[in-house]
């Protein structure tokens, strides 16, 4: 079996309730997160910023056309964490979708996709920290953006620190004002959409929308894929559920009810309220491009100060995205570590469960990322941006072969656990691995939007983490802490 994080109830493990425990004593994670944290940070991580953001980008490059592009990319996650959450039910971990490539496809594949997910993970700290402070500064200018930057580094990292629960209690009312900031849209531009709102230009907003201005795709079917290389991004984070899964009471209830409701997350949160941007307004409209898309809708609307409304919603998002950021480095590093593949001080926790080392790695590495960014925005932080850029298409497709060999597993060792099942496997796994080669290979047609420059530099830093994988299994030896056997897979899979 993989090897899997001890879980002890918060407050069980040493030290006792509210204890501080040793930083060395390697008491394991705790289960302090509870179920109303688990179904916020299920709904919440697939609520990027990149949708409040990103989304006027795509919309010009489509027309309404760009909710097929958010259909067949939402189509995608989930048919992705429909593998995830076959397995992760099975066996909840930390390490979620690397401990499972560990155990099915080889230690060289968990070491691989882990430190890629991490390196991801503490690139986007940078990019979340330096977002946040320039809201932030336009706020209150008197303090400077990196000041600011660090301010939110800090508190979160303070927050981390503290215990899982904390973390929890964070992202639940950080995912809660997305959620309900999101869901207000939706109702309010409905309403206006079909002139049941009062005061909104009926000639302006309507489904009439849809098909004028050049039709529905005014730029061709061609524009869905690009729209597709424009929103693929902003759905990273679907997966942190899984991971979160692994510090809570029943971790198998958690995952599979994450897994049940991404179909209606996408969906809603997604497609409805781009649906909602793409009817208030004609897509060509320059406000949309000049103000953004969620501010434009608002503004249509005749709702005061639209803009600052989005820009505390876009904070809030950042904050959110910080969070888990963090959480999930962390906990990818400690799974990481657990396994021989990390400094083992990476697996240690203190009396609360919390991996300390981990997250101050992590946020080390976010703060460098961060002065890249202030001191070489256009050389050293363009690099780490556009080399990290792809690592969610590469964690999508390392899933989609992993399940395919896991399912067997599952099957032989214990096929009581297979409680989520992927749909028409093995056929649709392979689809969608073959799907995501596809959106891969167009990628590297895309000069326009940097999509060549992204898969290249993508795959040079994972090929420069494979070297590193191999040459480890080749000549170094897997220490897994706690005297788990140092190589868990079963033998017919074994190097």
């Amino acid at each position: 079996m993989t090897s899997q994080p001890t879980l002890t109830k918060a407050g069980s493990g040493p030290g006792g309730h509210g204890g501080t425990g040793d930083p060395g004593s390697g008491s394991g994670l705790q289960a302090g997160l509870k179920n109303r944290h688990l179904s916020m940070i299920a709904i919440g991580g697939v609520i990027g910023a990149g949708l409040f953001v990103g989304s006027s980008s795509g919309i010009a490059t489509a027309g309404p056309g760009i909710l097929l592009s958010y259909a067949l990319v939402g189509t995608l996650v989930v048919l992705v964490m429909r593998m995830l959450g076959e397995m992760s039910a099975a066996n909840p971990t930390s390490g979620s979708f690397s401990a499972h490539a560990d155990r099915a496809l080889g230690s060289w594949a968990g070491f691989s996709i882990g430190w890629l997910y991490w390196f991801f993970w503490v690139v986007v700290l940078a990019v979340e920290a330096t977002a946040g402070a320039v809201i932030l500064e336009g706020w209150i200018p008197a303090v400077p953006q990196w000041a600011w930057a660090l301010i939110v580094m800090v508190v979160l990292t303070a927050t981390n620190l503290v215990s899982v629960g904390s973390y929890g209690e964070f992202e639940f009312w950080f995912a809660g004002i997305k959620v309900v900031a999101i869901a207000a849209f939706i109702v309010i531009g409905g309403l206006a959409v079909f002139g049941l709102l009062p005061g909104v230009d009926s000639d302006q907003a309507g489904l009439a929308n849809l098909t004028g201005h050049g039709g529905f795709l005014p730029n061709g079917p061609g524009a869905i894929l690009t729209g597709v290389l424009l929103v693929v991004f902003s759905f990273m984070g679907s997966e942190i559920a899984t991971l979160a899964a692994g510090e809570s009471e029943n971790p198998q209830q958690a995952v599979t009810k994450a897994t049940n409701s991404i179909i209606w997350r996408v969906a809603v949160f997604y497609l409805g309220s781009i649906f909602v941007v793409v009817t208030l307004l004609p897509w060509d409209s320059k406000s949309i491009a000049d103000e953004g898309s969620y501010v434009a809708a608002l503004n249509s609307l005749g709702i005061p100060q639209a803009g600052q409304i989005m820009n505390f919603i876009v904070l809030t998002s950042v904050l959110s995205c910080l969070n888990s950021g963090l959480y999930t480095a962390s906990r990818m590093a400690f799974s990481l570590g657990r396994r021989g593949d990390a400094p083992k001080s990476f697996a240690r926790t203190t009396g609360r469960g919390v991996p300390r080392t981990a997250i101050l790695v992590s946020v080390v590495f976010g703060f460098v990322a961060v002065f890249f960014n202030y001191k070489f925005p256009d050389s050293v932080f363009l690099f780490l941006v556009n080399s990290s850029g792809a690592v969610a298409l590469f964690v999508w497709l390392v899933i989609c072969f992993s399940q395919l060999r896991m399912r067997k597993i599952i099957q032989r060792e214990a096929p009581e656990k297979l409680v989520v099942r992927m749909w028409l496997y093995p056929y649709l796994t392979w689809a969608t691995a073959a799907l995501i080669v596809f959106v891969l290979g167009y990628m590297l047609t895309d000069t326009e939007h940097d999509g060549r420059k992204t898969v290249l530099l993508s795959l040079l830093v994972a090929a420069l983490v494979l070297a590193a994988a191999v040459v480890r299994q080749r000549f170094g030896s897997r220490k897994v802490v706690e005297g788990v056997e140092a190589d868990p897979r079963p033998a017919e899979v074994r190097d």
